[in-house]
């Protein structure tokens, strides 16, 4: 008998913050406000208006215009119909290029098959795409009564402790948890894999909660946070 997730639905991704963090990262001062430009949008609700960039980077209205019109130019931006910008099709193949340049479900799968092992219960590893998350590796538990998540499938943000962490959420004890939240009956505990101070995955173990209990977190945390600091040391060069 298994338990299978529903994906596919929609969920809002949160929107730019008031005024976008753009720090001088790289000392390249126009590569960090485009790319502070680049992740106003990918964060925001729907297609940003100039106004929109503006209230986000905290730029000036002609440089923000300037840096929009060139990242344009560039496909990494695109204009909607009514003008907006929205991420640009060269972002989704550079995308491709990296991620088979970079063989995350690979490197992580090994320490997930350990912690599937350890725990009992099933694992799975997301990583954000827009504003939905996408399932990279899925390992079933078990048991008769499990959770099943198809690998490739993708599931709203906001919702779910790996959708909350990938949504920009705090694990204020290194993990988030989940009761009932996006599926009822099921439980989940998930911890972020931090590398060089990105967030690029999140791993978690879910199960019924008949079985994970009504405060899984200190029973699973510890082993999950583990296991996402090994993802962690096995991405890192």
């Amino acid at each position: 008998m298994g338990m299978t997730l529903p994906r596919g639905d929609r969920s809002s991704k949160p929107g730019p913050p008031a005024a976008f963090d753009a720090v001088n990262v790289s000392g390249v001062g126009v590569l960090d406000k485009s790319m502070a430009v680049i992740e106003a949008v990918a964060v925001a609700r729907s297609p940003c208006s100039l106004a929109d960039l503006v209230d986000a980077t905290g730029f000036s209205r002609a440089t923000t215009h300037r840096l929009a019109v060139a990242l344009e130019a560039h496909r990494l931006l695109r204009r909607t119909g009514d003008g907006r910008f929205s991420l640009g099709p060269r972002l989704a193949t550079l995308g491709r290029a990296a991620a088979d340049d970079w063989p995350l479900a690979d490197l992580a799968r090994p320490a997930l098959e350990d912690l599937r092992d350890k725990t009992g219960e099933s694992v799975q590893l997301y990583v954000r795409e827009g504003d939905h998350r996408v399932c990279l590796v899925s390992l079933h538990s078990g048991h008769e009564l499990r959770t099943i998540v198809d690998e490739g499938a993708r599931l709203p943000l906001g919702r779910g402790s790996a959708g909350r962490l990938l949504a920009g959420g705090v694990a204020d004890l290194g993990y988030a948890f989940s009761l009932g939240e996006r599926a009822p009956g099921v439980g989940s505990v998930s911890a972020p894999v931090v590398v060089d101070g990105d967030l690029v995955a999140a791993v978690g173990i879910s199960g019924p909660l008949d079985r994970l209990g009504e405060d899984p977190g200190p029973v699973f945390g510890p082993a999950v946070v583990a296991t996402a600091q090994a993802v962690a040391r096995a991405l890192t060069p």
